[in-house]
């Protein structure tokens, strides 16, 4: 089997694997026969970026009226007005909120970035498959069954 027949049948077991309920196609990049799932990393890194940013600067600007607030929520408590209570109360919720949307910030930035380091072990992976099963091809290697004592190389060889 050559080369490209086997990785052609590696792209139409992937495809059939991956379909999911018969979804339409909305990728503009993909290929014409949607065979292919794309990912681009120049895009996933602008996303990841944009939400480290984005993470950065709300941690600064999220952050800038936690003091005031807080004394001005003290001070009003103190002066025996329930308005303090309130303010108090709107600080501690505006602090939870600003913390739940920096985690979800890191989360994403994070994530982007571990998808594309997973893509690129996944690819060098599959060179390393289809290389080896096209080398091995080339070479008469006698299995143990044949009574030579070399073992069959077993799983993944990288």
């Amino acid at each position: 089997m050559s080369f490209d027949e086997e990785w052609a049948a590696l792209k139409a077991d992937a495809a059939a694997r991956m379909q999911l309920n018969q979804a339409p196609m909305r990728d503009p990049h993909r290929s014409p026969t949607g065979a292919d799932l794309v990912a681009y990393d120049d895009e996933l890194g602008k996303i990841g970026h944009f939400a480290y940013l984005l993470h950065n600067n709300l941690k600064a600007d999220g952050a800038h009226a936690r003091t005031t607030t807080g004394a001005a929520g003290t001070s009003l408590t103190s002066d025996g007005f329930e308005t303090g209570k309130a303010l108090s109360s709107a600080g501690t919720a505006w602090s939870k909120q600003v913390g739940t949307l920096l985690a979800a910030c890191a989360h994403i930035s994070n994530h982007l970035d571990y998808t594309i380091a997973s893509k690129k072990k996944d690819d060098e992976w599959v060179v390393a498959k289809l290389s080896v099963s096209t080398i091995s091809d080339y070479y008469n290697v006698p299995g143990r069954d044949e009574g030579h004592g070399l073992p069959r190389p077993q799983g993944p060889v990288i």
